[in-house]
C-alpha cells in the first residue's frame, strides 16, 4: 500500500472518530460542549509547549560547543539563560494552574444547575435500567437500555449500582460518571441537538462489559411527551391465538420470576421491564437488533449471543418459542 492511500486511509479514520454517535468531539449537549472546549484548550496550549520544548532543545544543541568552551574558560554562567528557565517555570505553573480553573467550572456544569426533568438510572450486569420520576407516582414508568431525552431542555440523571462499579457515558452528550455500589452520583444533561447517540459503561464491570449499550433518543419537546404518554400505557392486549398463547407461556414459566410487564400480574424487577420491548432499537443492551429472528433466536439461547448473563434458556416447545416471540414482539 503506497504512502499516499496509507494517509488518506488514516486521515479518514481520524476524521470518523470526531463524528457519530459515540464522539466526544461532536457534542450536542452544554455538558459535552463545556468538555469539549476544555479538551481543545488542554491539546492546543500542550501543542504549542511541546513544540516550544523542541525549538529549546534544537538551540541548546546548537549552543553546546559555545558553552563548552565558556565553562573551560570560567564563564559559564548566563543569566540570561537562568532567567528564561525562571521564566518557563513561572509559565508553566500559570498554565497548569488556569487547567485546574477550566476544568473545576467544567465540572460544575456537569452538576451544578435546575433540573426539568428528574431520571433514575441503575446499572446491572449487563444492561440499564432507566426509571423516570416524578411526584405524581401515576407519571412515573420503568424502561430499559434506552433513554429518551427532550431537546432545550435539562434532565437531572440520578444514578446507582446494582450490584458492581459501572460507569455511565454518553460522549456525545456528558462526562463519565461512576456508579458505586451503595452511593448515589448524579449528572446534568441539557441537549441542544436532537438525534440518536450511544452510551455505554466506561467501567470494567465484567464478562459482558463491552456489550452494555443504552441507545439515548433527543427529540423534541412535543415527540417527548408522546413517548411519555406511550410509555405510561400498559402492556397491549394479545389480539391473535399466537399471542395468547404467547402470553400464557410467559405467565408460566420462569419469565414472569425476573420480568415486568404493566397490565398482567409479572411485576419482577430482577430482569429489564418489557412492557414495551417491541419499541426498543436492540435486544439485550445492544447484543442484537430488534427483530422477531433476533429475538426467538435470544430466547432460544441467551447465553450463546451474550455470555455470563443472568438469564438462563428457559425450556419450551418450538411452537411456545414462536407464539412467546409473537406476543413481545406486540409490546409496542
Amino acid at each position: 500500500m503506497s504512502l499516499v492511500r496509507r494517509s488518506w486511509l488514516l486521515s479518514l479514520v481520524l476524521l470518523a472518530g470526531c463524528h457519530g454517535v459515540q464522539s466526544a468531539l461532536d457534542p450536542a449537549a452544554d455538558q459535552a460542549m463545556a468538555i469539549d472546549r476544555v479538551w481543545w484548550i488542554l491539546v492546543s496550549v500542550c501543542s504549542v509547549i511541546y513544540l516550544l520544548v523542541l525549538v529549546a532543545l534544537a538551540w541548546a544543541m546548537l549552543r553546546a560547543r559555545r558553552r563548552r568552551e565558556a565553562v573551560a574558560e570560567g564563564t559559564g554562567a548566563d543569566r540570561a539563560w537562568q532567567h528564561g528557565l525562571v521564566g518557563w517555570a513561572v509559565l508553566v505553573v500559570g498554565l497548569l494552574s488556569w487547567f485546574v480553573v477550566i476544568a473545576f467550572l467544567a465540572d460544575r456544569k456537569l452538576h451544578a444547575g435546575q433540573p426539568d426533568l428528574e431520571i433514575r438510572i441503575t446499572a446491572k450486569q449487563w444492561w440499564w435500567q432507566v426509571e423516570y420520576l416524578s411526584a405524581d407516582p401515576q407519571q412515573q414508568f420503568t424502561t430499559a437500555n434506552e433513554l429518551w431525552l427532550p431537546r432545550e431542555r435539562t434532565a437531572r440523571i440520578e444514578l446507582r449500582s446494582g450490584d458492581v462499579i459501572h460507569s455511565f457515558w454518553v460522549p456525545a452528550l456528558t462526562g463519565k460518571e461512576d456508579l458505586i455500589p451503595g452511593y448515589t452520583n448524579a449528572v446534568l444533561v441539557t441537549p441542544r441537538r436532537g438525534g440518536q447517540f450511544r452510551g455505554q459503561c466506561g467501567e470494567f464491570c465484567g464478562l459482558q462489559h463491552a456489550h452494555m449499550a443504552l441507545d439515548v433518543h433527543v427529540v423534541d419537546a412535543v415527540a417527548f411527551g408522546a413517548w411519555q404518554q406511550r410509555q405510561r400505557l400498559d402492556a397491549a392486549r394479545p389480539g391473535s391465538e399466537s399471542t395468547r398463547l404467547g402470553l400464557a407461556v410467559f405467565s408460566r414459566s420462569a419469565c414472569q420470576s425476573c420480568h415486568a410487564i404493566r397490565g398482567t400480574l409479572a411485576n419482577s424487577r430482577l430482569g429489564p421491564d418489557l412492557t414495551h420491548l417491541a419499541s426498543r432499537k436492540t435486544l439485550a443492551a445492544g447484543a442484537l437488533p430488534m427483530s422477531r429472528p433476533a429475538l426467538e433466536r435470544w430466547l432460544a439461547d441467551p447465553q450463546h449471543y451474550k455470555p455470563g448473563n443472568l438469564m438462563p434458556a428457559v425450556a419450551m416447545t418450538p411452537q411456545e418459542r414462536a407464539a412467546l416471540a409473537d406476543y413481545l414482539m406486540g409490546l409496542q
